[in-house]
């Protein structure tokens, strides 16, 4: 076997899985880099260590095919089993509790978070430098946070349209041109020079993204 996932996580070829989970999340809270001062890199080597063995131990097609055959091939990360992924959310509301940071994980798993648009950063709030914190509770499921990072986010676009005084004093209604589609801006009676239009969630129907689009109006003098 190129490594030993079961010398790895300190337990015998036997085990069970809940002492394999057991195994696993005591470690993880052993080797957290803020428990590890001065040794960070270290830390976050042993971590990424222990969590290749549990992707791998803590899915049972995954443990039975290394036990079997002294490998997976593609390992895979702890978040693609539902068995791994649990116990990993569990860990999170485990280091939330006890004041543990989370930035770290951007750096251990990398391209794997990167690829599902997720971010440690994103959830983490009131931390020191360099590592973000919550409080117990404070992460939400990490299905759920991962379901959220994906959705696209709402973006707003501004343009200006200049209008003489006779027409900001009766009104009136001007077509926007944005990739194609014609949007409708009424313009009402009395306007100011720079005033804002919104045309709610009109990115959708340009763009099929979220956002508004915003029209200021200005009055030539």
């Amino acid at each position: 076997m190129s490594k030993d996932y079961y010398q790895i996580l300190g337990i015998n070829k036997t085990a069970k899985s809940d002492e394999i989970k057991k195994a696993y999340r005591k470690l993880a809270m052993q080797y957290h880099p803020d428990k590890n001062p001065g040794k960070e890199e270290w830390a976050n080597g042993k971590f990424k260590e222990i969590n290749e063995a549990y992707a791998v131990l803590g899915d049972p097609e995954k443990r039975k095919q290394y036990d079997q055959y002294g490998t997976t091939g593609n390992v895979g990360d702890i978040f693609g089993s539902k068995y791994t992924s649990t116990t990993f959310d569990d860990l999170m509301k485990e280091f939330g509790g006890a004041g543990l940071g989370f930035d770290f994980l951007n750096n251990i798993f990398g391209d794997v978070l990167k690829n599902r648009g997720f971010s440690y950063r994103v959830y983490t709030t009131g931390g020191r430098s360099g590592g973000g914190r919550k409080g117990a509770g404070g992460m939400s499921n990490l299905e759920e946070l991962l379901r959220r990072a994906q959705q696209p986010q709402k973006e707003n676009v501004k343009y200006e349209i200049t209008i003489t005084k006779e027409q900001a004093r009766s009104g009136m209604e001007k077509d926007l041109i944005r990739r194609g589609k014609k949007l409708r801006v009424k313009i009402p009676a009395g306007i100011k020079s720079g005033t804002l239009i919104k045309l709610r969630n009109a990115r959708k129907i340009t763009d099929q993204s979220p956002g508004d689009i915003l029209i200021q109006v200005n009055v030539k003098k």
